[in-house]
C-alpha cells in the first residue's frame, strides 16, 4: 500500500511539474521558437536517419564487392591461414636459388628477353 502512496505522489508531482514548466515557457519564449524548435527536431531526425541509410546502403555494397571478389570463401579462415601460406611461398622463393634479399634467380641472365606476349608489332631497335 505505501509503494502505491508514493507512485501516485511521484505521477501528480510529475504532472504539476510539466504543466508549471509549459506555462513558463509559453510566458518566456518568444512566439515562433516552437515551430523552430520542432523543425530543427524534424531535420535531426531527418538527417539520423540518412546516415543510417546510407551506412546500410554502404555496408550492403562492401559485403556484395566482397562477395564479386572472393566468392564464399571464409574470409577470417583465410587470415589465419595466411601466415602459414607466406612462410610456404618464402620457402618455395628460397629454393629457387634466390638471395635472401630478393635478387633474381640464378641463371635469370640466360631467359629470354622478348616478350613473348608481345604481339603488337612494336619493337625498339
Amino acid at each position: 500500500m505505501r509503494r502505491l502512496v508514493w507512485v501516485g505522489v511521484g505521477v501528480v508531482v510529475t504532472v504539476v511539474v510539466l504543466r508549471q514548466g509549459r506555462r513558463l515557457v509559453d510566458a518566456y519564449v518568444p512566439a515562433g521558437a516552437t515551430e523552430v524548435v520542432d523543425g530543427v527536431t524534424r531535420a535531426r531526425r531527418a538527417w539520423d536517419t540518412a546516415r543510417r541509410e546510407f551506412a546500410a546502403g554502404l555496408a550492403e555494397r562492401e559485403e556484395q564487392l566482397r562477395h564479386d571478389l572472393v566468392g564464399d570463401v571464409d574470409v577470417e579462415r583465410l587470415r589465419s591461414e595466411r601466415p602459414q601460406r607466406v612462410d610456404a611461398l618464402r620457402q618455395a622463393w628460397s629454393s629457387r636459388g634466390t638471395s635472401a634479399r630478393g635478387a633474381a634467380p640464378k641463371g635469370w641472365a640466360d631467359g629470354p628477353t622478348d616478350d613473348p606476349d608481345d604481339d603488337d608489332g612494336y619493337a625498339f631497335f
